[in-house]
């Protein structure tokens, strides 16, 4: 009797259930749907690249025998990949196993394959310009997964957003000419940068857009000065309709590359053209820049890139896993998100180690393990611990919901919590009396002494409530 492919894949899994952890069969193999069986070849469908590259990295073996297990030895597997969830439309990668140089072979049944090159960086040519031409053809350089989809909103964003998404609406014709992004790092600049590059390209595919690192701009120069061709390293420049130059502050003490970059930000100012500039303070703070360069990064908006707050930070994780066609316990994502609270390229390595612990080691993926990696990541650092930390830990000790601290009862439990929370905040955070009592219920700096006041008498009187503080001080402290 012949089976189909539903059939076939069902019992395809039952034996790699049996040899691996529950918790790496749930997460990559559970979320796969076969699509046909055609002369032995048995098409299965998954959710990202990601998720295909993943599969190739740690399970090729398995599903190769597995495979020919059912479809005898001549039996073969296609991945099918589903390219951009959001907008509903799926374009498909066709690759057949043996799988060593994952080659991409077109599926005549998909009209536009995927291009594994795609969003890597080229080197622009040097020279320039062909002599003669009036419009250049260049690789923008930009990332297509930085999109505006992708790039999660919240407080902490928010002006920068709005203003990179009217550039990208409008570029050249806003106030927002130059739009100079900064922040620490991790927080963002880049992806924000791309998205604004896509949106142009989206919107105007006339446009020539070009990103560029500041240290590739740099070498550039240099290279055009040893081939004594600087006139077509700025005439090149002069070309593009939207520069977005990334971190700029490594033009400090370049004054020839300084002095290089004035005469094209003027020309392309001058002209209509859009800048978006990237840096890791704002204009006023930066060091070794001239300072008709620095004026003219302020003729436009300067808008700084915040660290994200707790919704934010589920939010991107969330985000993250959906793209990828992964599942993780909600607990362990609000894990993350309070223990990494600076730096989302930080939280976002260490949800990858997570995976990687849990399929590598065939461990279940728990709070323990959550906990292993964010050790690694903060381990040479001192770990910041935020308010919105020590309320979940709390609320989690006394059993409440987690907006209990929050809400304005006067029921006794609620109001020892929220002074508890007073209490640690005071004890483990820098934060000003005024900002733990906002973020504690609305209250104000006498209310956060007083209960400060209230929870050191309790410790010195009550023998079990000095244990509670101490089992706190311990969770909180992990």
């Amino acid at each position: 009797m012949k089976m189909d492919h539903s059939e076939v894949w069902e019992n395809c899994l039952k034996i790699i259930k049996d040899n691996i952890n529950y918790q790496s069969f749930k997460t990559w193999f559970e979320p796969i749907k076969p699509l046909k069986l055609e002369k032995s070849v048995l098409t299965i469908q998954v959710p990202s690249q990601f998720f295909y590259e993943w599969l190739e990295e740690h399970y090729i073996n398995l599903l190769k025998k597995t495979i020919r297990h059912q479809l005898g030895s001549s039996g073969q597997l296609e991945y099918s990949i589903i390219m951009d969830q959001s907008s509903g439309e799926e374009d498909s990668l066709s690759i057949k196993m043996p799988t060593t140089h994952r080659k991409a072979v077109k599926n005549p049944s998909i009209a536009m394959p995927i291009d594994l090159n795609r969003g890597t960086s080229k080197e622009i040519p040097n020279p320039f310009i062909i002599p003669g031409l009036k419009k250049i053809k260049v690789n923008s350089q930009l990332i297509d997964t930085y999109s505006f989809d992708s790039f999660i909103e919240g407080d902490c964003n928010r002006l920068a957003r709005s203003a990179g998404y009217a550039v990208g609406n409008n570029p050249g014709k806003t106030s927002f000419n130059p739009l100079f992004i900064y922040s620490n790092v991790g927080l963002g600049k880049t992806h924000l940068a791309h998205a604004i590059g896509l949106q142009v390209k989206n919107n105007f595919p006339e446009l020539t857009v070009l990103y560029v690192s500041t240290e590739q701009f740099i070498n550039q120069f240099i290279d055009a000065v040893k081939n004594n061709s600087q006139n077509d390293f700025v005439h090149f420049y002069q070309m593009i309709d939207v520069l977005i130059l990334d971190d700029i502050h490594f033009l400090s003490g370049k004054e020839k590359t300084q002095d290089v970059f004035f005469h094209i930000f003027n020309h392309l100012h001058q002209n209509k053209k859009q800048l978006v500039l990237t840096a890791d303070k704002a204009p006023v703070e930066m060091q070794g820049i001239e300072p008709r360069l620095l004026s003219r990064f302020k003729w436009g908006l300067a808008a700084d890139l915040q660290v994200p707050d707790l919704e934010t930070r589920i939010a991107i994780l969330g985000k993250r896993l959906y793209n990828d066609g992964i599942e993780m316990p909600v607990d362990v994502i609000e894990y993350l998100a309070y223990s990494i609270t600076t730096n989302i390229r930080e939280l976002e390595g260490a949800l990858i180690s997570i995976l990687a612990q849990s399929s590598l080691n065939k461990k279940a993926i728990t709070i323990e393990l959550a906990k292993q990696m964010v050790d690694k990541f903060v381990k040479n650092t001192t770990r910041e611990i935020s308010i919105d930390y020590i309320q979940k830990v709390i609320c989690d000790y006394f059993g409440l919901a987690s907006d209990a601290i929050h809400s304005k009862t006067r029921k006794r439990e609620i109001v020892q919590a929220r002074q508890l929370a007073m209490y640690f905040a005071k004890k483990h955070t820098k934060s000003s009396l005024a900002t733990i009592g906002l973020q504690c219920g609305n209250k104000d700096h006498a209310t956060v002494l007083h209960a400060c006041r209230t929870v050191n008498n309790l410790i010195e009187t009550d023998k079990q409530f000095r244990i509670y503080v101490e089992e706190l001080d311990k969770k909180i402290k992990l």
